[in-house]
């Protein structure tokens, strides 16, 4: 038999001592609960639609003092064209656009102007073409915030 030592035994009882407290389970953490968080951002609400009506679109080729445009029907190959817009309401920058199409549904021409009113007004928009117009039928459409507006205008480049 083989004498084993004092001081052996006790770090037999140690080690083993240890190697249960280590296998032993973790009590769960106590997790505070959440601080007060600040209140979820309001939802994003569409801005309210323009509250502007085209009353009246014109094509011509001047424009007078008062922002009027005279109908012309038939315009000259080297004049330029001025589709008018006459709204009534409010509109804070809000979008009109002309597009002249040619007789063939060729796009001739598209501007963009922005609309800032609070009762009648009118916004003209120029089409020029130095080397001049084809000859033909366009149709002139009006757009107001991205919706079709007005009446479509017919006129003919002779």
């Amino acid at each position: 038999m083989k004498k084993t030592s004092l001081s052996s035994a006790l770090m037999i009882a140690v080690v083993g001592t240890v190697a249960l407290v280590g296998c032993k389970k973790k009590e769960a953490e106590v997790v505070p609960p959440p601080a007060a968080s600040t209140p979820a951002p309001a939802p994003m609400v569409e801005a309210a639609p323009a509250a502007v009506s085209v009353t009246s679109v014109t094509v011509g080729n001047t424009v007078g003092a008062d922002q009027s445009v005279a109908p012309v029907a038939i315009l000259g190959a080297k004049d330029k064209i001025v589709v008018s817009v006459k709204t009534s309401g409010t509109a804070s920058n809000v979008n009109v656009a002309a597009k002249l199409t040619y007789q063939d549904g060729q796009v001739a021409g598209e501007q963009n102007a922005s609309l800032n009113t609070t009762d009648a007004g009118t916004t003209n928009i120029e089409f020029t073409k130095p080397s001049g117009w084809p000859a033909g039928k366009y149709t002139a459409e009006v757009t107001v915030d991205g919706k079709a507006a007005g009446m479509p205008q017919q006129f003919e480049v002779k």
